[in-house]
């Protein structure tokens, strides 16, 4: 991390666990773990569409956030079973995740949706952490700088430096996510600098410097500080580990004293 260039981000990813009374009891739990982490790292919890209302009411005067876990592109219309950027500002979402490799794989999210939303989110006032990553046979191919390149230059196409300061990029190696593997320090380091340089090509040097990118790959309580040693490594997007409150909070104070 280098919390002088830009926001460190620890996000909870919570995906379809918990209903709205384990929602508040969880949250409940969190806000004085994390209350210390105020002023110097953000903390999010990104929850269902279900939790939204129950999670941001929760969490009123503390210092944490709430995102969602998608949104759709369009304002409103016949999209049974979506949700639109305005509707989630409305209720007092924040940030929200988009592009998850879970909504690649299971719900046909293309890199073109991934932009249409980022887009629509920045247009309502959220804040997308977009996420990029390869799969296990494009690493292995040793393809893994021209996937993350062309999703960064399509993910973000369109968006001008100005709304690139409001956009959080999280790297997910995709065979490192729900699997118990994880990147080595090394690795994402790597993945997540060149990240930092391919927005440099694409904006400039100062702009790439000040974007957070977080590590998503299984980071849990027992690596989370080494990952978030490395100096391009801003927060990370966490899944299982969030859905424990002292997990999560060992995430947080690792970036908090990073």
């Amino acid at each position: 991390m280098n919390k002088n260039l830009r926001k460190a981000i620890i996000a909870g990813n919570w995906k379809m666990n918990k209903t709205r009374p384990e929602a508040k009891a969880l949250l409940e739990a969190i806000k004085p773990l994390v209350a210390n982490a105020e002023g110097k790292i953000e903390v999010i919890a990104c929850v269902p569409f279900t939790n939204l209302e129950t999670a941001i009411n929760t969490t009123e005067g503390s210092n944490v956030k709430i995102g969602a876990e998608n949104v759709h592109f369009e304002k409103s219309g016949a999209f049974t079973g979506e949700i639109s950027a305005d509707m989630l500002t409305e209720l007092g979402v924040e940030y929200v995740v988009i592009g998850h490799s879970e909504r690649r794989q299971y719900f046909g999210e293309t890199d073109e949706t991934v932009n249409k939303r980022t887009v629509a989110a920045l247009e309502a006032g959220l804040k997308p952490i977009v996420c990029v990553g390869e799969l296990k046979w494009e690493r292995e191919c040793n393809i893994t700088e021209e996937v993350i390149a062309r999703q960064i230059k399509l993910d973000l196409w369109s968006l001008t430096a100005e709304q690139i300061k409001n956009v959080v990029i999280a790297y997910e190696p995709v065979w490192a996510i729900g699997t118990g593997l994880t990147a080595t320090p090394d690795q994402a380091e790597e993945v997540c600098g060149f990240i930092r340089a391919q927005l440099a090509k694409l904006y400039d040097q100062a702009t790439a410097d000040a974007v957070t990118i977080q590590y998503g790959g299984s980071m849990n309580a027992k690596n989370a500080a080494e990952l978030l040693a490395k100096p391009n490594i801003d927060g990370g997007l966490i899944g299982g580990a969030s859905l424990k409150a002292e997990d999560f909070n060992v995430i947080v104070q690792a970036a908090v004293n990073g």
